[in-house]
């Protein structure tokens, strides 16, 4: 009677997978399916907008009229057509200053009341945080008409963009109190750890609480800066009398009004005021998620 013997060094035949295995193997494989197509419907439904209106922006007059969906000759002259619209230029020029310089008021007017709001032990903190958020639920429509009247009779600024900036030189509640939610993340062994070494609040604030608190800022200074550069009903109240003073989420409703038979020129000029927010969120967007992610951990 004689026997097989493997021979040295050669591999063993694996066992067979259980059926537990099998099933197991089988579930991993139907949630994968599952999980990536969900994302794929979801960016597709978030993309295909925005690539049909690219596709639209390079076709010909006739051609945005009809049903096709690519264009049969790709007019790259649409965006210099669009350039060259008397006005267009001005507009983005009044919306960089307008979203610009408004995120870096906000930014540096809100980041000490916040800092103060998370770190200082002070009579009225809680009564002061409730008046925060309650200017975050105050509707700008219920105060637009006596804040109108104070812009444009005392201060004699209508027709301008000021009454829209300088206000933000003053704070915004929504970025207070994201920023403050952010803040109470840092330790204070930090805080207390640089006190001990001589720094006062305000270096205390420069030196340690600033550098730690960066996701924070970038994420309040995305959405201001998103909130000003896609804003109508700002300009349309202190700067609709002005041209000069239009911005691109204003001009481009009086771009389309003068070109409501040119599809394509009008998806031209929306694919060029949606192409900087969106380069900008690309490039920003780790900051922005940590920020938004780490926000709101702590009451």
């Amino acid at each position: 009677m004689t026997q097989l013997l493997d021979k040295p060094g050669a591999p063993l035949a694996a066992d067979p997978p259980t059926p537990a295995a099998r099933t197991a193997r089988r579930k991993a494989l139907l949630h994968w399916i599952a999980v990536h197509s969900l994302g794929v419907a979801a960016a597709l439904f978030f993309v295909l907008p925005f690539v049909f209106v690219v596709l639209t922006s390079l076709m010909s007059d006739q051609q945005a009229l009809t049903r096709d969906l690519t264009p049969n000759t790709w007019e790259w002259g649409n965006y210099k057509q669009v350039f060259e619209t008397p006005g267009f230029l001005i507009w983005w020029r009044n919306t960089l200053l307008y979203a610009g310089l408004g995120t870096v008021l906000t930014v540096v007017s809100s980041i000490p009341v916040a800092y103060a709001l998370a770190k200082f032990r002070f009579r009225g903190r809680k009564l002061s945080l409730m008046l925060v958020i309650s200017m975050m639920m105050l509707p700008p429509q219920v105060v637009i008409i006596p804040m109108y009247l104070f812009w444009a009779k005392q201060m004699d600024l209508s027709g301008t963009l000021w009454p829209l900036i300088i206000p933000m030189a003053f704070g915004d509640a929504f970025s207070i109190f994201l920023l403050r939610q952010f803040l109470l993340t840092i330790p204070n062994e930090y805080l207390d750890a640089a006190k001990v070494d001589g720094c006062g609040e305000f270096r205390t604030l420069i030196k340690v609480v600033l550098p730690m608190a960066k996701p924070g800022i970038a994420a309040i200074a995305l959405f201001q800066f998103f909130a000003a550069w896609n804003d109508y009903f700002g300009p349309q109240i202190y700067a609709s009398e002005n041209p000069a003073a239009w911005t691109l989420s204003y001009g481009l409703e009086s771009f389309k009004g003068a070109h409501h038979t040119n599809w394509n020129l009008t998806m031209a000029a929306t694919v060029l005021v949606m192409a900087p927010v969106i380069a900008v969120f690309f490039f920003a967007q780790r900051a922005f998620v940590e920020g938004v992610t780490l926000t709101g951990v702590k009451g």
